[in-house]
């Protein structure tokens, strides 16, 4: 059982690990943001090493007990790379301020007023922890927008594409694979 505070494995938690177990290489070097349960991570382990990351004192502690190597961190605060894949189920649900619920869970959800700010953030530091040739795995919803999402990562210097997509109660989840440009900031349009 989860606990209350931790957000618990779901249909996005799901089809992320469909899509890392697709992408991930023998000796990969993974990184989990946000692990949560640490549902995804443990999954991984099997194929390599993997070292999470959460801000949830909560999550940290469940996902230590799966025995997994988890660091306290906001996003990639004190992390050093270099990493082959990087991980990501991020808060990407709009939230308007009269909406905000103050304890932990919120902050697995809470995507700020267009379901972007914790992406935002996101994307700005995770290219000085990528290995050359790193992959960064990302899951968003309909409700927030892959295009908007993919304007984001294309503005950070990185090419996405949309790998996988899946309707679940009423929104569509978009798994979007994002790797640095090699040809200065422009966005892929696959």
């Amino acid at each position: 059982m989860t606990h209350p505070q931790v957000y618990p494995p779901r249909e996005d938690t799901y089809a992320l690990l469909h899509a890392a177990r697709k992408g991930v290489r023998a000796g990969d070097r993974v990184l989990e943001v946000g692990c949560g349960s640490g549902y995804i991570a443990s999954a991984l382990a099997a194929k390599g090493p993997v070292i999470a990351t959460d801000i949830n004192p909560y999550a940290v502690r469940e996902a230590r007990l799966h025995g997994l190597d988890v660091i306290r961190a906001d996003l990639l605060g004190g992390i050093r790379g270099p990493f082959d894949l990087v991980i990501f189920n991020p808060p990407y649900l709009p939230t308007q301020p009269g909406e905000r619920i103050d304890d932990w869970l919120e902050l697995a959800l809470d995507g700020g007023r267009d379901g972007t700010d914790v992406i935002d953030r996101f994307a700005g530091q995770v290219g000085r922890v990528l290995a050359p040739g790193g992959r960064v795995l990302l899951l968003v919803s309909s409700l927030t927008g892959p295009d908007r999402v993919r304007g984001i990562f294309s503005a950070f210097g990185f090419d996405s594409e949309i790998l996988e997509c899946e309707e679940v109660e009423g929104e569509t989840l978009y798994i979007i694979q994002c790797t640095p440009a090699r040809n200065g900031n422009r966005e892929n349009t696959n």
